[in-house]
């Protein structure tokens, strides 16, 4: 299993929208049949069977064991990840694109920064998962509290000025054995606690 899948198909997108497989892809973070799923999510077991089904086809849960009980088999299956991540791919014909309105500034350009971010991890992960390889990348986070917004726009100009010496000291553009990477920095208030709302 997995930590984290990111979901680039529209239609296995489309079914883990529905809460009721929304439920059971959670349940089935430890293995279950749909026996012993149909009491969490409190319908019968040939519904839960139906909706376990669509979530088989699409690779979001797979078969661990068969156990006969009787006359009967019962699967026993497990989601294919602890969680997952739509990919704007899903959303092809509405994905956003931050080259469209490259303002560093705008709150909606980070975000189509960070879906590009998805959509692009989401594919180097499968190709490094089907390569059976890893994928080298690297992240930093941090909270930082400013006094003033004067300090965090002088934060903001400091950061952006190390950045572009750094990629200045290390960019090769014409290195004949050299990969490209993408480096991104965000900067967003961090959104208060539920209860605070």
């Amino acid at each position: 299993m997995f930590d984290v899948a990111v979901i680039d198909d529209p239609a296995a997108a489309e079914v883990t929208l529905d809460p009721v497989r929304s439920a059971l892809l959670a349940a089935l973070a430890e293995p279950g049949s749909a026996s012993s799923l149909a009491e969490v999510v409190g319908l019968p077991r040939q519904k839960v069977n139906y909706h376990l089904r669509a979530l088989e086809k699409h690779g979001l849960v797979e078969l661990v064991e068969e156990r006969r009980k009787g006359n009967c088999t019962e699967r026993v299956l497990r989601a294919t990840a602890a969680s997952y991540v739509i990919s704007p791919a899903a959303l092809s014909a509405v994905a956003p694109d931050p080259s469209k309105s490259p303002d560093q500034l705008s709150a909606r350009w980070l975000l189509a920064l960070a879906a590009r971010l998805v959509r692009e991890l989401g594919q180097l992960i499968a190709g490094a998962t089907a390569a059976k390889q890893r994928l080298a990348t690297y992240a930093s986070d941090a909270e930082i509290t400013f006094a003033t917004a004067a300090d965090r726009a002088a934060f903001a100009g400091e950061l952006q000025d190390v950045v572009a010496d750094l990629v200045r000291k290390y960019h090769t553009e014409d290195a004949p054995n050299g990969r490209k990477h993408r480096f991104i920095v965000a900067l967003h208030p961090s959104p208060k606690p539920q209860h605070d709302r």
